[in-house]
């Protein structure tokens, strides 16, 4: 009894596909998968164009930021040299430090 069920359920499925406009099928599964290509082409450049966009604004960042180190470098050399003149003009002793407080 299954073999027989199973063979009417076969051919209940061909009539049901024979039914069907195979060419509209094909059509439609074209015009799906040509819209989705679509889609993800869209998506995809979208994305492109966001990683662009980001990777030029970390470079901007990089180039920001390797313009403000040399500039802390050369702060930081004055700052030294600034130093180094007030030690000279005023130069402290140990031992002229009173250390008791009065």
């Amino acid at each position: 009894m299954c073999v027989s069920s199973s063979t009417q359920w076969i051919k209940l499925q061909k009539h049901i596909f024979s039914l069907r406009n195979p060419k509209r099928t094909r059509v439609h599964v074209l015009r799906l998968a040509r819209r989705r290509k679509q889609w993800e082409e869209k998506v995809g450049s979208d994305i492109l164009l966001r990683n662009l966009r980001l990777y030029m604004e970390n470079i901007s960042i990089l180039e920001e930021n390797e313009k403000l180190r040399k500039k802390a470098t050369l702060l930081h050399q004055e700052n030294l040299a600034l130093v180094s003149e007030f030690q000279k003009k005023f130069p402290v002793s140990i031992d002229s430090i009173d250390l008791r407080g009065g």
